[in-house]
């Protein structure tokens, strides 16, 4: 594929921004491969992706963001500019259950997800020889339910050995500590079996079958200190009746919860979504 550098920004908004990054882009030869914008009058806030041919640039990635620099503080922008071509590391972690990260392995085996995966982190040893048999380390680190904090110390101390770009909780049925959380804000992305803000914290499937619901879905999102409560990335949906027991609603769930994760990772990989307070921008 197309080497692309990937231009994301925010900034509130005013006239004459997308001018000044169309003729940015112009005025050194570049060209446009993809551009997508967004302006909330509820913020007052305007956000942008763009896509431009590496090749047409006289720039490394470092000197166009060096070049950039002053529009971005010029127009008061959040903004990065990313390199197609360099796949981002994602740590995996999961506990027992193996339909969210078997799919995710899956899609890295054959090529649709672009990124690396250095290791699989697990509270439980069950997975090993999946992940193994896709010559991915696996580490297994105990959890003892006295005391918590070795096991988070072991996880961010592999998280940083490995150089995550992103962690991606695939069915890993611990809560992160607040300091792992606010180290890494909008690189922790997770999966929850609910569509939320409905059914938050433990066993939401039968939550649902309590109140029943003729809707349940699954919710993917960036995971911040509050529970359940980050910045949404994707969810999605499927119907039920009252003929449905909760061991139904698990089994038709999960192929909503592998769909919704897989989609959401994959935004993040190619930079399509943009965080401002606790709602997302999807640029899909």
């Amino acid at each position: 594929m197309e080497r692309r550098y990937r231009l994301v920004l925010s900034c509130p908004d005013r006239v004459g921004i997308v001018s000044m990054v169309s003729n940015f882009i112009s005025s050194h030869g570049g060209s446009i491969a993809d551009a997508n914008q967004h302006s909330d009058p509820g913020s007052g806030y305007f956000f942008m992706r763009v896509e431009i041919s590496a090749a047409t640039l006289p720039f490394t990635l470092d000197q166009l963001k060096e070049a950039f620099a002053p529009i971005g503080h010029s127009f008061q922008m959040e903004w990065d500019i990313t390199d197609s071509n360099r796949p981002k590391r994602v740590i995996l972690m999961a506990s027992r259950e193996s339909h969210c990260l078997a799919d995710l392995l899956y899609r890295y085996h054959s090529e649709e997800l672009f990124c690396e995966i250095p290791c699989v982190i697990s509270n439980h040893d069950k997975l090993r020889s999946m992940v193994e048999w896709h010559g991915i380390p696996y580490y297994h680190l105990a959890v003892d339910p006295a005391n918590k904090q070795p096991h988070f110390e072991q996880v961010e101390s592999l998280i940083a050995e490995h150089q995550a770009d992103v962690v991606v909780l695939a069915r890993y049925m611990q809560i992160l500590p607040p300091k792992l959380c606010d180290h890494y804000p909008h690189r922790i992305i997770n999966i929850h079996h609910s569509f939320l803000p409905s059914f938050a914290g433990a066993k939401p499937y039968h939550q649902a079958h309590e109140r029943g619901v003729k809707l349940i879905g699954a919710t993917c999102h960036y995971v911040t200190q509050d529970l359940d409560a980050g910045p949404i990335i994707d969810q999605d949906v499927t119907r039920i009746s009252h003929r449905d027991h909760p061991e139904d609603m698990v089994r038709l769930g999960r192929d909503v919860e592998k769909s919704v994760l897989a989609r959401g990772l994959r935004w993040h990989l190619e930079d399509r979504v943009l965080v401002h307070g606790n709602k997302t921008v999807v640029f899909a």
